[in-house]
Protein backbone atom coordinates (compact mmCIF):
# COMPACT_ATOMS: atom_id res chain seq x y z
CA UNK A 1 0.00 0.00 0.00
CA UNK A 2 2.83 2.26 0.96
CA UNK A 3 4.63 1.52 -2.23
CA UNK A 4 1.59 2.44 -3.90
CA UNK A 5 1.12 5.65 -2.46
CA UNK A 6 4.44 6.60 -3.14
CA UNK A 7 4.05 5.63 -6.92
CA UNK A 8 1.20 7.66 -7.33
CA UNK A 9 2.92 10.91 -5.40
CA UNK A 10 5.82 10.60 -8.09
CA UNK A 11 3.56 10.39 -10.91
CA UNK A 12 2.20 13.19 -9.57
CA UNK A 13 5.16 15.01 -9.32
CA UNK A 14 6.43 14.56 -12.77
CA UNK A 15 2.94 15.51 -13.93
CA UNK A 16 3.37 19.03 -12.22
CA UNK A 17 6.59 19.41 -13.60
CA UNK A 18 5.63 18.37 -17.06
CA UNK A 19 2.61 20.65 -16.85
CA UNK A 20 4.42 23.45 -15.62
CA UNK A 21 7.12 23.12 -18.84
CA UNK A 22 3.95 23.33 -20.61
CA UNK A 23 4.44 19.86 -21.61
CA UNK A 24 1.22 19.03 -21.19
CA UNK A 25 -1.73 19.87 -19.46
CA UNK A 26 -3.56 18.37 -16.87
CA UNK A 27 -6.44 18.87 -14.09
CA UNK A 28 -5.32 18.92 -10.77
CA UNK A 29 -7.48 18.36 -7.44
CA UNK A 30 -6.36 20.78 -4.65
CA UNK A 31 -5.50 16.77 -2.76
CA UNK A 32 -3.26 16.47 -5.42
CA UNK A 33 -1.45 19.73 -5.31
CA UNK A 34 -1.27 19.13 -1.45
CA UNK A 35 0.32 15.63 -2.05
CA UNK A 36 2.77 17.32 -5.10
CA UNK A 37 3.70 19.53 -2.04
CA UNK A 38 4.44 17.23 0.47
CA UNK A 39 6.83 15.51 -1.40
CA UNK A 40 8.59 18.61 -2.62
CA UNK A 41 8.96 19.90 1.37
CA UNK A 42 10.17 16.23 2.27
CA UNK A 43 12.81 16.30 0.02
CA UNK A 44 13.62 20.27 1.16
CA UNK A 45 12.64 21.41 -2.40
CA UNK A 46 10.90 24.56 -0.34
CA UNK A 47 11.49 26.40 -3.87
CA UNK A 48 9.34 23.94 -5.82
CA UNK A 49 7.13 23.64 -3.03
CA UNK A 50 5.81 27.06 -2.65
CA UNK A 51 5.41 27.38 -6.43
CA UNK A 52 3.14 24.32 -6.07
CA UNK A 53 1.61 25.85 -3.32
CA UNK A 54 0.70 29.00 -5.72
CA UNK A 55 -0.32 27.09 -8.68
CA UNK A 56 -2.76 25.21 -6.23
CA UNK A 57 -4.01 28.55 -4.30
CA UNK A 58 -5.04 30.23 -8.03
CA UNK A 59 -7.06 27.76 -8.93
CA UNK A 60 -8.17 26.83 -5.09
CA UNK A 61 -8.08 30.27 -3.30
CA UNK A 62 -9.90 29.06 -0.54
CA UNK A 63 -8.36 25.61 0.43
CA UNK A 64 -7.27 25.75 4.38
CA UNK A 65 -5.46 22.56 3.26
CA UNK A 66 -3.36 24.88 0.61
CA UNK A 67 -2.93 27.66 2.73
CA UNK A 68 -1.47 25.42 5.49
CA UNK A 69 0.84 23.80 3.26
CA UNK A 70 2.52 27.65 2.12
CA UNK A 71 2.32 28.62 5.70
CA UNK A 72 4.34 25.35 6.67
CA UNK A 73 6.93 25.57 3.62
CA UNK A 74 7.78 29.43 4.69
CA UNK A 75 8.16 28.60 7.74
CA UNK A 76 10.75 25.74 7.08
CA UNK A 77 12.53 28.54 5.22
CA UNK A 78 12.14 30.95 8.17
CA UNK A 79 9.87 33.42 6.59
CA UNK A 80 7.51 33.39 10.26
CA UNK A 81 5.52 36.25 9.05
CA UNK A 82 4.17 35.51 5.55
CA UNK A 83 3.59 32.06 7.48
CA UNK A 84 1.52 33.88 9.88
CA UNK A 85 -0.67 36.20 7.19
CA UNK A 86 -1.54 32.42 5.85
CA UNK A 87 -2.47 31.37 8.86
CA UNK A 88 -4.82 34.26 9.89
CA UNK A 89 -6.34 34.05 6.46
CA UNK A 90 -6.96 30.15 7.22
CA UNK A 91 -8.20 30.80 10.59
CA UNK A 92 -10.72 33.92 9.54
CA UNK A 93 -12.24 31.12 6.46
CA UNK A 94 -12.44 28.66 9.33
CA UNK A 95 -11.95 29.53 12.84
CA UNK A 96 -12.48 25.94 14.62
CA UNK A 97 -10.08 24.38 12.38
CA UNK A 98 -7.54 22.39 14.54
CA UNK A 99 -4.91 21.61 12.23
CA UNK A 100 -4.45 25.25 11.98
CA UNK A 101 -4.24 25.98 15.13
CA UNK A 102 -1.55 23.49 15.46
CA UNK A 103 0.16 25.12 12.85
CA UNK A 104 -0.27 28.45 14.40
CA UNK A 105 1.47 27.00 17.86
CA UNK A 106 4.27 25.24 15.85
CA UNK A 107 5.07 28.64 13.99
CA UNK A 108 4.60 30.49 17.23
CA UNK A 109 6.78 28.40 19.34
CA UNK A 110 9.44 28.78 16.25
CA UNK A 111 9.37 32.52 16.86
CA UNK A 112 10.27 31.73 20.53
CA UNK A 113 6.48 32.60 21.57
CA UNK A 114 6.12 29.92 24.43
CA UNK A 115 3.04 30.80 26.21
CA UNK A 116 0.95 31.97 22.96
CA UNK A 117 1.94 28.78 21.32
CA UNK A 118 0.67 27.04 23.82
CA UNK A 119 -2.55 28.64 24.09
CA UNK A 120 -3.09 27.95 20.39
CA UNK A 121 -2.08 24.18 21.17
CA UNK A 122 -4.64 24.30 24.00
CA UNK A 123 -7.38 25.52 21.54
CA UNK A 124 -6.80 22.60 18.80
CA UNK A 125 -7.39 20.23 21.72
CA UNK A 126 -11.05 19.74 21.67
CA UNK A 127 -11.26 19.30 18.28
CA UNK A 128 -7.70 17.35 17.51
CA UNK A 129 -8.77 14.26 15.60
CA UNK A 130 -4.76 12.82 17.48
CA UNK A 131 -4.44 14.95 20.57
CA UNK A 132 -1.10 12.68 21.58
CA UNK A 133 0.38 14.70 18.94
CA UNK A 134 -0.90 17.87 19.91
CA UNK A 135 0.51 17.38 23.70
CA UNK A 136 3.65 16.03 21.92
CA UNK A 137 4.23 19.76 20.72
CA UNK A 138 3.24 21.33 23.49
CA UNK A 139 6.46 19.66 24.99
CA UNK A 140 8.34 20.35 22.04
CA UNK A 141 7.85 23.76 21.91
CA UNK A 142 8.70 24.12 25.50
CA UNK A 143 11.85 21.85 25.22
CA UNK A 144 13.14 24.16 22.01
CA UNK A 145 13.32 26.79 24.54
CA UNK A 146 15.53 24.42 27.26
CA UNK A 147 12.45 24.16 29.57
CA UNK A 148 12.76 20.59 29.98
CA UNK A 149 10.88 20.48 32.78
CA UNK A 150 7.81 22.19 31.74
CA UNK A 151 8.21 19.43 28.80
CA UNK A 152 8.13 16.34 30.56
CA UNK A 153 3.87 17.09 31.73
CA UNK A 154 3.01 17.23 28.12
CA UNK A 155 4.76 14.33 26.41
CA UNK A 156 3.11 12.10 29.71
CA UNK A 157 0.20 13.35 28.65
CA UNK A 158 0.89 12.10 25.15
CA UNK A 159 1.98 8.85 26.13
CA UNK A 160 -1.12 8.47 28.36
CA UNK A 161 -3.28 9.05 25.07
CA UNK A 162 -1.12 6.83 23.35
CA UNK A 163 1.51 4.07 24.60
CA UNK A 164 3.09 3.92 21.31
CA UNK A 165 3.97 7.50 20.83
CA UNK A 166 7.53 7.18 20.03
CA UNK A 167 8.12 10.68 19.77
CA UNK A 168 7.17 11.41 23.23
CA UNK A 169 8.66 8.56 24.42
CA UNK A 170 12.32 9.36 23.34
CA UNK A 171 11.84 13.26 24.36
CA UNK A 172 10.61 12.22 27.85
CA UNK A 173 13.91 10.01 28.20
CA UNK A 174 15.85 13.00 26.90
CA UNK A 175 14.18 15.78 29.06
CA UNK A 176 14.18 12.89 32.50
CA UNK A 177 18.05 12.62 31.57
CA UNK A 178 18.82 16.58 31.35
CA UNK A 179 17.21 17.36 34.73
CA UNK A 180 18.97 14.65 36.19
CA UNK A 181 15.90 12.89 36.96
CA UNK A 182 16.95 9.12 35.75
CA UNK A 183 15.30 7.36 39.35
CA UNK A 184 12.26 8.83 38.61
CA UNK A 185 12.69 7.64 34.73
CA UNK A 186 13.12 4.20 35.83
CA UNK A 187 9.81 4.92 37.34
CA UNK A 188 8.00 5.79 35.19
CA UNK A 189 9.62 2.97 32.70
CA UNK A 190 8.80 0.06 34.83
CA UNK A 191 4.81 1.61 35.23
CA UNK A 192 4.32 1.85 31.66
CA UNK A 193 5.34 -1.54 30.99
CA UNK A 194 2.72 -2.72 33.48
CA UNK A 195 0.56 -1.08 30.99
CA UNK A 196 2.12 -2.21 27.82
CA UNK A 197 4.51 -5.06 28.81
CA UNK A 198 5.33 -4.90 24.63
CA UNK A 199 6.79 -1.71 23.72
CA UNK A 200 9.48 -2.40 22.58
CA UNK A 201 10.79 1.31 22.88
CA UNK A 202 9.64 1.75 26.24
CA UNK A 203 12.21 -1.16 27.56
CA UNK A 204 14.47 0.04 25.48
CA UNK A 205 14.28 3.78 27.30
CA UNK A 206 14.57 1.87 30.41
CA UNK A 207 17.61 0.44 29.11
CA UNK A 208 19.32 3.79 28.11
CA UNK A 209 18.41 5.11 31.70
CA UNK A 210 20.01 1.94 33.68
CA UNK A 211 22.86 2.37 31.55
CA UNK A 212 22.79 6.03 32.04
CA UNK A 213 22.69 4.60 35.75
CA UNK A 214 25.72 2.15 35.26
CA UNK A 215 23.25 -0.16 35.91
CA UNK A 216 24.60 -2.38 33.14
CA UNK A 217 23.33 -5.56 34.22
CA UNK A 218 19.70 -4.02 34.22
CA UNK A 219 20.71 -2.55 31.08
CA UNK A 220 20.86 -5.61 29.25
CA UNK A 221 17.78 -7.29 30.79
CA UNK A 222 15.57 -4.50 29.10
CA UNK A 223 18.10 -4.27 25.86
CA UNK A 224 17.14 -7.82 25.60
CA UNK A 225 13.76 -7.65 26.05
CA UNK A 226 13.48 -4.72 23.40
CA UNK A 227 15.63 -7.31 20.80
CA UNK A 228 13.03 -9.85 21.76
CA UNK A 229 9.87 -7.81 21.02
CA UNK A 230 11.51 -6.55 17.92
CA UNK A 231 14.17 -8.75 16.54
CA UNK A 232 15.15 -6.30 14.00
CA UNK A 233 15.56 -3.24 17.02
CA UNK A 234 19.18 -2.69 15.57
CA UNK A 235 19.33 0.76 17.67
CA UNK A 236 18.19 -1.85 20.91
CA UNK A 237 20.78 -4.21 19.71
CA UNK A 238 23.89 -1.73 19.25
CA UNK A 239 23.28 -0.48 22.81
CA UNK A 240 23.10 -4.22 24.21
CA UNK A 241 26.91 -3.96 22.86
CA UNK A 242 27.80 -1.02 24.48
CA UNK A 243 26.82 -2.27 27.79
CA UNK A 244 28.70 -5.95 27.56
CA UNK A 245 31.32 -3.54 26.22
CA UNK A 246 30.91 -1.78 29.98
CA UNK A 247 30.80 -5.39 31.63
CA UNK A 248 34.00 -6.15 29.63
CA UNK A 249 31.85 -8.94 28.22
CA UNK A 250 33.83 -8.45 24.49
CA UNK A 251 32.79 -11.32 23.03
CA UNK A 252 29.21 -10.67 23.32
CA UNK A 253 29.53 -7.09 22.52
CA UNK A 254 31.18 -7.87 19.21
CA UNK A 255 28.25 -10.15 18.89
CA UNK A 256 25.49 -7.75 19.21
CA UNK A 257 27.92 -4.83 16.75
CA UNK A 258 27.94 -8.06 13.89
CA UNK A 259 24.18 -7.84 14.17
CA UNK A 260 23.80 -4.71 14.37
CA UNK A 261 26.42 -4.05 11.52
CA UNK A 262 24.09 -6.96 8.94
CA UNK A 263 20.90 -5.37 10.13
CA UNK A 264 21.65 -1.59 8.99
CA UNK A 265 24.58 -2.14 6.97
CA UNK A 266 27.93 -0.29 7.62
CA UNK A 267 28.07 3.07 10.33
CA UNK A 268 31.13 4.45 11.15
CA UNK A 269 29.41 4.44 15.21
CA UNK A 270 29.62 0.13 14.89
CA UNK A 271 33.12 0.09 13.35
CA UNK A 272 33.99 2.39 16.29
CA UNK A 273 32.51 0.46 18.79
CA UNK A 274 34.39 -2.68 17.31
CA UNK A 275 37.55 -1.22 16.96
CA UNK A 276 37.26 -0.41 20.86
CA UNK A 277 36.37 -3.72 21.78
CA UNK A 278 39.73 -5.07 19.92
CA UNK A 279 41.86 -1.90 21.21
CA UNK A 280 40.35 -3.12 24.93
CA UNK A 281 41.88 -6.58 24.71
CA UNK A 282 45.32 -5.77 22.45
CA UNK A 283 44.33 -6.60 19.11
CA UNK A 284 45.74 -3.15 18.34
CA UNK A 285 45.90 -3.84 14.58
CA UNK A 286 42.36 -5.37 14.23
CA UNK A 287 41.56 -2.32 16.40
CA UNK A 288 43.02 0.30 13.65
CA UNK A 289 41.49 -1.84 11.07
CA UNK A 290 37.67 -1.11 12.34
CA UNK A 291 38.54 2.37 13.15
CA UNK A 292 39.77 3.38 9.79
CA UNK A 293 36.41 1.40 8.07
CA UNK A 294 34.51 4.07 10.51
CA UNK A 295 36.60 6.83 9.10
CA UNK A 296 35.63 5.71 5.75
CA UNK A 297 32.24 5.72 6.52
CA UNK A 298 32.74 9.35 8.24
CA UNK A 299 35.74 11.19 7.28
CA UNK A 300 34.43 13.67 10.21
CA UNK A 301 33.97 10.70 12.94
CA UNK A 302 37.00 11.98 15.80
CA UNK A 303 36.74 8.76 17.51
CA UNK A 304 37.90 6.92 14.88
CA UNK A 305 40.41 9.22 14.27
CA UNK A 306 41.39 9.22 17.83
CA UNK A 307 41.27 5.62 18.27
CA UNK A 308 43.42 5.07 15.41
CA UNK A 309 45.97 7.51 17.55
CA UNK A 310 45.88 5.87 20.94
CA UNK A 311 46.65 2.58 19.10
CA UNK A 312 49.59 3.58 17.60
CA UNK A 313 50.56 5.04 20.60
CA UNK A 314 50.36 1.46 22.14
CA UNK A 315 52.76 0.35 19.60
CA UNK A 316 55.11 2.85 20.14
CA UNK A 317 54.70 4.49 16.58
CA UNK A 318 54.82 8.11 17.94
CA UNK A 319 55.09 9.87 14.89
CA UNK A 320 52.10 8.03 13.20
CA UNK A 321 49.85 8.51 16.47
CA UNK A 322 50.15 12.26 16.31
CA UNK A 323 48.85 12.43 12.98
CA UNK A 324 46.02 11.30 13.88
CA UNK A 325 45.60 12.59 16.98
CA UNK A 326 45.53 15.87 15.71
CA UNK A 327 42.75 15.15 13.07
CA UNK A 328 40.91 13.78 15.80
CA UNK A 329 41.24 17.34 17.58
CA UNK A 330 40.86 19.14 14.19
CA UNK A 331 36.94 17.62 14.12
CA UNK A 332 36.72 17.84 17.83
CA UNK A 333 38.55 20.46 20.25
CA UNK A 334 36.47 18.94 23.11
CA UNK A 335 38.12 15.96 22.93
CA UNK A 336 40.08 15.00 26.40
CA UNK A 337 41.03 11.73 25.62
CA UNK A 338 42.66 13.10 22.44
CA UNK A 339 44.70 15.65 24.00
CA UNK A 340 46.13 13.11 26.62
CA UNK A 341 47.08 10.80 23.92
CA UNK A 342 48.97 13.58 22.21
CA UNK A 343 50.43 14.49 25.13
CA UNK A 344 51.74 11.13 25.15
CA UNK A 345 53.27 10.78 21.79
CA UNK A 346 54.38 14.45 21.63
CA UNK A 347 56.53 13.95 25.29
CA UNK A 348 57.70 10.74 23.63
CA UNK A 349 59.52 12.23 21.00
CA UNK A 350 61.26 14.99 23.47
CA UNK A 351 58.67 17.62 22.09
CA UNK A 352 58.15 18.95 25.46
CA UNK A 353 56.36 22.67 24.75
CA UNK A 354 54.28 20.63 22.91
CA UNK A 355 53.79 18.41 25.09
CA UNK A 356 53.31 20.63 27.93
CA UNK A 357 50.65 22.28 25.43
CA UNK A 358 48.14 19.41 24.99
CA UNK A 359 48.55 18.61 28.86
CA UNK A 360 47.00 22.59 28.93
CA UNK A 361 44.35 22.06 26.22
CA UNK A 362 43.20 18.97 27.98
CA UNK A 363 42.58 20.55 30.88
CA UNK A 364 40.47 22.91 29.73
CA UNK A 365 38.12 19.96 29.43
CA UNK A 366 37.94 18.60 32.81
CA UNK A 367 40.12 15.41 33.18
CA UNK A 368 38.46 12.83 35.76
CA UNK A 369 41.65 10.91 36.42
CA UNK A 370 43.91 10.74 39.14
CA UNK A 371 46.80 9.57 36.14
CA UNK A 372 46.01 13.21 34.18
CA UNK A 373 47.90 14.99 36.71
CA UNK A 374 50.80 12.47 37.58
CA UNK A 375 51.47 12.04 33.96
CA UNK A 376 51.42 15.77 33.44
CA UNK A 377 52.94 16.98 36.95
CA UNK A 378 56.06 14.47 35.53
CA UNK A 379 56.55 16.48 32.72
CA UNK A 380 56.99 19.30 35.07
CA UNK A 381 59.09 17.26 37.64
CA UNK A 382 61.69 16.50 34.71
CA UNK A 383 62.10 19.91 33.48
CA UNK A 384 63.23 20.57 37.07
CA UNK A 385 59.63 22.71 38.09
CA UNK A 386 58.90 21.57 41.06
CA UNK A 387 57.05 24.30 42.33
CA UNK A 388 54.53 23.73 39.44
CA UNK A 389 54.54 19.58 39.56
CA UNK A 390 53.74 20.09 43.15
CA UNK A 391 50.48 22.81 42.58
CA UNK A 392 49.29 19.91 40.21
CA UNK A 393 49.13 17.57 42.64
CA UNK A 394 47.39 20.37 45.16
CA UNK A 395 44.78 20.76 42.86
CA UNK A 396 44.54 16.80 41.53
CA UNK A 397 43.92 16.38 45.60
CA UNK A 398 40.79 18.80 45.70
CA UNK A 399 38.90 16.05 43.60
CA UNK A 400 40.77 13.41 44.35
CA UNK A 401 41.75 13.23 48.22
CA UNK A 402 41.79 9.56 48.44
CA UNK A 403 44.40 9.02 46.32
CA UNK A 404 47.29 7.34 47.88
CA UNK A 405 49.84 7.88 44.36
CA UNK A 406 49.00 11.42 44.55
CA UNK A 407 50.01 12.13 48.20
CA UNK A 408 52.97 9.76 47.56
CA UNK A 409 53.65 12.11 44.30
CA UNK A 410 53.21 15.08 46.33
CA UNK A 411 55.90 13.92 48.89
CA UNK A 412 58.22 13.69 45.92
CA UNK A 413 58.28 17.05 44.91
CA UNK A 414 58.45 18.66 47.98
CA UNK A 415 61.31 16.07 48.93
CA UNK A 416 63.02 17.64 45.65
CA UNK A 417 62.05 21.29 47.04
CA UNK A 418 64.30 20.60 50.39
CA UNK A 419 60.72 20.70 52.04
CA UNK A 420 61.36 18.06 53.84
CA UNK A 421 58.71 18.54 56.64
CA UNK A 422 56.05 19.02 54.23
CA UNK A 423 56.92 16.44 52.38
CA UNK A 424 56.59 13.83 55.58
CA UNK A 425 52.67 15.22 56.28
CA UNK A 426 52.00 13.71 52.34
CA UNK A 427 54.32 10.35 52.49
CA UNK A 428 52.28 10.15 55.80
CA UNK A 429 49.03 10.54 54.14
CA UNK A 430 49.75 7.96 50.88
CA UNK A 431 51.05 5.20 54.22
CA UNK A 432 48.00 5.33 55.66
CA UNK A 433 45.90 5.38 52.54
CA UNK A 434 47.73 2.45 50.76
CA UNK A 435 50.94 1.48 52.09
CA UNK A 436 51.43 -1.49 49.47
CA UNK A 437 52.22 1.67 46.93
CA UNK A 438 54.96 3.05 48.50
CA UNK A 439 57.24 1.49 46.57
CA UNK A 440 56.68 4.65 43.75
CA UNK A 441 58.77 6.67 46.03
CA UNK A 442 62.24 4.76 44.80
CA UNK A 443 61.37 4.88 41.32
CA UNK A 444 62.18 8.55 42.43
CA UNK A 445 65.18 8.58 44.09
CA UNK A 446 67.42 6.01 43.62
CA UNK A 447 70.19 6.59 45.43
CA UNK A 448 70.90 4.22 48.77
CA UNK A 449 70.97 6.38 51.54
CA UNK A 450 68.29 7.78 50.63
CA UNK A 451 66.14 4.70 50.47
CA UNK A 452 67.58 3.97 54.05
CA UNK A 453 66.33 7.22 55.27
CA UNK A 454 62.68 6.72 53.39
CA UNK A 455 62.85 3.42 54.77
CA UNK A 456 62.89 4.63 58.57
CA UNK A 457 60.37 6.45 57.84
CA UNK A 458 57.71 3.89 56.40
CA UNK A 459 58.56 1.14 58.42
CA UNK A 460 56.89 2.79 61.65
CA UNK A 461 53.65 2.26 59.75
CA UNK A 462 54.27 -1.11 58.27
CA UNK A 463 51.40 -3.23 59.68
Amino acid sequence: MAKSFENREEELVRRFEAYIKQEAHYFFESEDFDQIINFYNDQQKYQEALHACDQGLSQYPFSIELLQDKARVLSNIGEVSQAMDLIEKAENFQPNDPETAILKGSVLALSGKIKSAIESFQKALPYAEEPDEVYFQMGFAHQQEGQYEEAIPYYKKSIAINLSHEKSLYELAYCLDVMDQLEESVSFYEKFLDEDPYSQLAWYNLGVVYNKLEEYEKAIQAYEYATLIDEKFYSAFFNLGNAYQSLQKYDKALECYQITFKGEGPAADVFCSMGAVYDSIDQQELAIKYYQKAIREDDEYFEAWCGVGVCLNKKERWFEAIHFLKKSLNIQEDNLIGWMALAEAEYKLGNINSCLEAYENANKFKPDTPDFWLNWSLVLYEQEKNDNAFQLIELALEDFPDQAELHYRGAVYLLAQGNYKEAFKYLENGLILDFDKHTVLFDFFPAEETQKALFKIINQYRK
